[in-house]
């Protein structure tokens, strides 16, 4: 009976041991949650009102190339060392009747569809509910504000083209690199606010945040801002071209410098802002963000590296869970149309959204979408808080992989 009673206290210990370290495992670490609190919605807001200065950002376009030295300069001031990737972008001319669109996303096969049956769509994802046919606005009179309409008037010209980055470098393995990712290109009119000064902002206030002399990383963090997304990712694929040989060679030789460390992790983020559900059956939309937004973390179940990209985005899952103040985070298994697709096999990768990108966006859920209400005003505060819980999500994350540290 004692032996009995000796084997079931050591059950019992060894459970209790489990549970309190996993129950820790569970726990935020504070300097981490110190990290993640230096994040603030009204520094995010002025990011993106800072990137709205140049209307749509379209590519080929001198209010594109003003935005990118912005950029740039913006992440100068916070002490992030910044680099630029130049390619060249010549697409054929635009066929007759193409409208000049150049990815206007997934289209319903009509203007509204109010069903409760699930429908198929692209890439395996499912349509239902209500749908709205999604396209890219390319008419300069549906912007109302004549200032605006002015300022994206000049046309996108091919090219020479550039994209500014910048590295945290990493203090004992400099030589492995995350990379977290957004667009700064739009279209359609308006102020690209949401598509994607959104997701721009968030990677600016993430380069800050690790930026500061007092955080240090064992690992190094590059803080990227595509060019191009909108005319089918070519920023991203250019940077792939130019840099995937470069990965991991210590140049020169024994300096200990690693111009392209050994890519680790893609993270990217593209439409952060707008959760208000689907569109109502008379085409209007419910004003306010909907009770149940979420974070969308995505990884691609089709790619090479969709096992180690599906456990990454659960990561992340759990770094909402452990550091975002005020929205959960989903996991779903289609990320398209964003630039992690030209890592996707080399890396895991996934992006984070405002919406399930395959079935939400596709099927119209966002008004915004490369028209002309994409401008500031649009979104409450609401809506600017998604995009800081994506951003604490990812900060938080990334600092638990890169081994962020306060000195």
């Amino acid at each position: 009976m004692k032996s009995a009673t000796v084997c079931l206290l050591a059950i019992v210990a060894a459970t209790t041991l489990q549970a309190q370290q996993q129950n820790a495992a569970a726990q935020p670490d504070p300097q981490i949650k110190t990290l993640v609190g230096r994040l603030d919605l009204e520094k995010y807001k002025a990011t993106i009102k800072g990137l709205t200065q140049f209307g749509d950002r379209r590519q080929g376009t001198e209010r594109n190339r003003k935005a990118t030295d912005w950029i740039e300069a913006q992440l100068k001031s916070y002490g992030c060392p910044t680099e630029r990737l130049k390619y060249e972008y010549n697409p054929a001319p635009p066929t007759k009747g193409g409208g000049g669109g150049g990815g206007g996303g997934q289209k319903p096969q009509n203007p509204t569809i109010a069903s409760g049956e699930v429908r198929s769509g692209p890439g395996g994802s499912r349509y239902r509910g209500v749908t709205r046919r999604t396209g890219v606005n390319n008419d300069p009179n549906a912007q109302p504000d004549e200032k605006l309409r002015e300022l994206n008037r000049e046309p996108t010209t091919p090219g020479p083209r550039e994209q500014v980055f910048c590295t945290k470098v990493g203090s004992t393995r400099p030589d492995e690199m995350y990379i977290i990712g957004a667009h700064m290109d739009g279209h359609g009119w308006g102020e690209a606010a949401n598509d994607n000064g959104s997701g721009t902002a968030l990677v600016m206030e993430l380069a800050r945040v690790f930026s500061m002399p007092d955080v240090q990383t064992e690992r190094t963090i590059r803080f990227a801002l595509w060019n191009n997304e909108e005319t089918g990712l070519n920023g991203a694929r250019a940077y792939v071209a130019q840099r995937a040989e470069l990965r991991g060679k210590e140049n020169p030789p024994g300096s200990g410098r690693y111009p392209e460390p050994k890519w680790l992790a893609m993270i990217q983020h593209d439409m952060m802002m707008w959760d208000h559900g689907m569109p109502r059956p008379d085409g209007t939309w419910n004003p306010e963000q909907r009770p149940e937004a979420d974070v969308n973390i995505e990884f691609q179940s089709t790619a090479q590296r969709a096992d180690e990209a599906m456990k990454l985005a659960f990561f992340f899952r759990e770094a909402n869970e452990k550091y975002a103040t005020d929205y959960p985070a989903a996991v779903g298994p289609h990320m398209t149309n964003t630039d992690s697709t030209p890592f996707m096999d080399i890396i895991p990768a996934i992006s984070l959204r405002e919406n399930e990108r395959g079935m939400h966006t596709g099927a119209g859920w966002n008004p915004t979408w490369h028209q002309p209400i994409d401008v500031f005003t649009t979104f409450s505060d609401k809506d600017f808080r998604l995009g800081l819980n994506a951003a604490q999500t990812t900060l938080g994350a990334v600092a638990h992989l890169a081994g962020a540290r306060l000195k």
